[in-house]
């Protein structure tokens, strides 16, 4: 004990020798342990160096915590769910930038004085919904587009269903208030 003391002392003074041997002690335990939640190595390596530059910043409070081992390990758990929900998000999110002309198919119209009519309201409207904010346009897309029920939306974004009902509601508003300025 005598001796982590020590070396957290001289870690606290800036010694780079002392955090050295301090990540070594430590880094192949924190490696496993986000490899265990991450199941990728990369991802695994880049959480504990992450874990090692707060460890550097928090250096002279180091002496003084209870248990080192438990604040790193606290710190890579909490990175490492991080980074998974991260990574959840993004393999859920669907490219709305890329299907703005579908929000909403165009109706066949009965003539051609119809069809300028319907190809400029879809382009209005197309152009109102690309002013959303990102993530109020994909659940408003979910919600009126693909006919998903908020709780299908709520268990696949990961958000409450108040959360979806805020974004569908605030993004029916912002419509309606850019179309009125446009008619």
């Amino acid at each position: 004990m005598d001796g982590e003391l020590s070396e957290l002392y001289h870690i606290a003074q800036g010694n780079q020798l002392a955090f050295d041997s301090f990540m070594d002690r430590h880094g192949p335990r924190l490696y496993h342990h986000a490899y265990g939640i991450l199941g990728n190595r990369e991802q695994a390596e880049e959480v504990v160096s992450d874990v090692f530059l707060e460890a550097w910043k928090q250096r002279a409070q180091l002496s003084r915590m209870q248990s080192i081992v438990a604040w790193l390990n606290t710190i890579v758990y909490r990175r490492a769910v991080s980074v998974r929900r991260r990574e959840r998000r993004q393999q859920t999110a669907v490219p709305i930038d890329e299907l703005a002309d579908f929000f909403f198919p165009q109706i066949q119209p009965a003539s051609p004085v119809d069809s300028l009519i319907s190809a400029e309201d879809s382009r209005l409207l197309n152009e109102a919904i690309s002013q959303l904010p990102p993530r109020c346009r994909h659940v408003f897309f979910l919600a009126k587009v693909e006919q998903m029920s908020y709780a299908d939306i709520a268990r696949m974004l990961d958000i409450s269903e108040a959360t979806v009902n805020y974004h569908v509601t605030y993004a029916l508003s912002q419509l309606r208030r850019q179309l009125r300025r446009i008619v």
